[in-house]
């Protein structure tokens, strides 16, 4: 009930929204496929796609590489699809920084509680394990007032549903609607 399935709501009812397959170095779990849910690469091949630039963004999350391949976004984007990156908070900063546009969001769980119950849950964690997913988790809390948008995530739908709202409200800034404000504007001299 986390940041993935809220991404794959956002997906299901939105044609026009594209997640990316981030690639990891983590094995991958019972389920999961190759190129549909992550590109599995060693280490070595993620030094390799590094080393030439392949990436959007990248980070070391709980001891294992994760990356989002900036080919797969631009050209998702040339076909006209909203991108949605499902990344941590280092991911965002390196974009952020970067000349890419984007609209931040942060999705936090209702509260404290939930999000310990949530990786609880996940039933794939050592207690360690767990206990440093929380903590990861906490001091991520610090970058929140980086981001644009906060939403939390107590309904998966209704989650979902503020996504898309903030999406159709990105869209209908003027300043992203320049070239169709001038055109309109000068078409009415024509009357």
């Amino acid at each position: 009930m986390g940041k993935g399935t809220v991404c794959r709501v956002l997906c299901q009812e939105n044609r026009r929204l594209v997640r990316t397959t981030s690639l990891t170095t983590r094995s991958p779990r019972k389920g999961e496929r190759d190129g549909v849910d992550y590109h599995f690469v060693d280490e070595k091949k993620f030094h390799e796609l590094k080393e030439q630039g392949a990436f959007l963004e990248w980070a070391k999350v709980h001891g294992n590489f994760y990356a989002t391949l900036a080919q797969e976004v631009e050209e998702l984007r040339q076909k006209d699809y909203d991108v949605l990156l499902e990344i941590d908070v280092q991911g965002a900063a390196q974009i952020r920084n970067s000349s890419v546009e984007g609209v931040y969001i942060f999705l936090l769980p209702p509260s404290m509680e939930e999000l310990w119950r949530r990786i609880m849950g996940r039933g794939s964690d050592t207690p360690e394990a767990m206990k440093e997913r929380f903590n990861n988790a906490y001091h991520e809390l610090s970058e929140v007032w980086k981001y644009d948008y906060v939403v939390i995530n107590d309904d998966i739908s209704r989650a979902a549903r503020t996504i898309e709202g903030i999406i159709m409200a990105e869209k209908c800034r003027v300043e992203k609607n320049k070239q169709f404000l001038t055109d309109f504007i000068e078409k009415g001299d024509k009357y």
